[in-house]
């Protein structure tokens, strides 16, 4: 067999990743990027194990003593169980779950980081011999990427999961505490590479798992978009620092791949938040409803019924949708589909306007509503849709809510000031969907709800969509 095969098909494999990536950068190539994905990492997978079997073969160790060797039949059963678990959680896990399931796939990739780390000191027989300074190095810094992944995920899932509040924890000196850890951490590090020993190992695991515990637990529910994307960037380098430890190129390339994208995701979210990365690690914003900035009076809403809706939706030219993540939590999104080819039959111009972090995962909107078969030209970022609702006569606010407040441009001490927001007040009407006057996860009321242009209707967005269709 050549020995160019398992290298060249790591390479072929790579190509495939990169392609995926290229391909969901944009709706209408994101399937071609999942199956690019989807074969690079069976190639991935298949050469990774024939390339072991070879190592086997060329060190002189035999692959059979009476039948396969045990640790190829392992591989298999892992590899097994593994795709039986991935197809059962696919299939049963809802859109409005995929955010907590992206957190805990990453909690795995950390996981499997402190893992490879740990075996990859206990398999060397002198871990201070000259020359190890640099391996020492390598798996320790995995390690200590992999356990802050695998803490900080779990959180992650569990705030996304609402098995735990969302609101940030804020411990006294907060940001002392994660600055000594990484002080130790980093002293740790230089002192193992120059005198390795397993208490090193074993105290710098402890301090990295508790590190991301409070780092991730330390962050609010209205920055978990950007903790979901800077935790996808985590695993990358953790992946990364695991191929270093293994010399496996391919673990290389595609953790340089998954880290260095979900840093600039990261990057992206922050930007279209307003806030540094930085700043979300210092402690974000969050909270289970209640107002936790200050109450202020903005007056009574004004609430309506469907029918009346209906009737402004037939004699309007141009209406724009904003959906969050109510409209997901209600799985409304076929429901809302429905309604858009109703009314663009009618003759209505029909528009979606998507903010970046509009759900609990960057461009979880863009795929339920791409779920929906809604057309991927109507479907606007942001910034290509602001400057039309002016112009625009009713704008429909389905389960978003900080993505639409203007306080956060009108109130320099609301916990939002400065995030860019959907300006949805500047249409002659808008509707909100919401099942009560509860506040978004900044915890801050939204001053739109009480505008003389804005008419609340209440209860189950899929059922009051459903309910505007009939008396269309």
């Amino acid at each position: 067999m050549p020995a160019t095969l398992v290298p060249g098909s790591y390479i072929l494999a790579g190509l495939c990743f990169i392609l995926a990536l290229a391909g969901l950068s944009k709706h209408e190539t994101a399937k071609r990027g999942n199956l690019f994905g989807m074969i690079g990492m069976g190639l991935a997978l298949v050469f990774a194990i024939l390339g072991t079997v070879l190592k086997t073969v060329s060190g002189g160790v035999p692959i059979t003593t009476g039948g396969p060797s045990w640790a190829i039949i392992a591989i298999l059963v892992a590899m097994v169980i593994g795709a039986g678990v991935g197809v059962f959680m696919a299939v049963r896990v809802e859109m409005t779950g995929m955010p907590q399931l992206i957190a805990l796939l990453h909690s795995f990739v950390g996981l499997t980081a402190v893992l490879v780390g740990w075996n990859a000191y206990l398999e060397v027989p002198d871990p201070g011999a000259p020359g190890m300074g640099l391996h020492n190095g390598e798996l320790f810094i995995g390690v200590f990427i992999g356990a802050v992944t695998f803490t900080g995920s779990i959180i992650a899932y569990l705030k996304l999961s609402a098995k735990m509040s969302s609101k940030p924890l804020m411990l006294p000196h907060h940001n002392i505490i994660n600055l000594a850890a990484l002080v130790v951490i980093i002293g740790l590090t230089v002192w193992f590479v120059l005198d390795p020993h397993l208490w090193q190992l074993i105290v710098m695991t402890i301090v990295s798992l508790a590190l991301g515990l409070h780092l991730v637990a330390s962050i609010g529910g209205g920055d978990m978009p950007v903790v979901v994307s800077m935790l996808n960037s985590y695993s990358g380098w953790a992946a990364d620092a695991a191929g270093f430890t293994l010399d496996n190129n391919l673990l290389i390339i595609t953790g340089a791949l998954v880290g260095s994208s979900g840093a600039y995701l990261s990057f992206i979210m922050c930007k279209a938040m307003n806030r540094s990365f930085i700043s979300v690690i210092a402690g974000g914003f969050g909270s289970d409803g209640a107002v936790t900035g200050e109450e202020k009076d903005y007056g009574e809403y004004h609430e309506t019924n469907a029918a009346d809706v209906a009737s402004m939706l037939k004699n309007a030219s141009s209406v724009v949708i904003t959906p969050g993540y109510g409209m997901a939590v209600a799985q409304a999104q076929n429901a809302v589909a429905d309604l858009t080819a109703k009314l663009r039959a009618k003759g209505v111009e029909v528009r979606f306007g998507i903010h970046p972090v509009a759900g609990r995962l960057p461009g979880h909107m863009n795929v339920l509503l791409a779920e929906a078969k809604v057309p991927y030209d109507i479907v606007l970022e942001m910034d290509e849709i602001n400057d039309d609702f002016a112009n625009t006569d009713v704008v429909l606010v389905i389960g978003a809510n900080d993505t639409v407040n203007p306080a956060a441009m009108d109130d320099p001490s609301s916990p939002i000031a400065g995030m860019p927001v959907l300006e949805v007040w500047n249409a002659n009407t808008v509707v909100v969907f919401k099942r009560s006057m509860n506040t978004g996860y900044a915890g801050v009321q939204n001053p739109l709800f009480f505008k003389d242009n804005t008419l609340m209707l209440f209860g189950d967005a899929k059922e009051r969509v459903e309910d505007i269709i009939k008396a269309l």
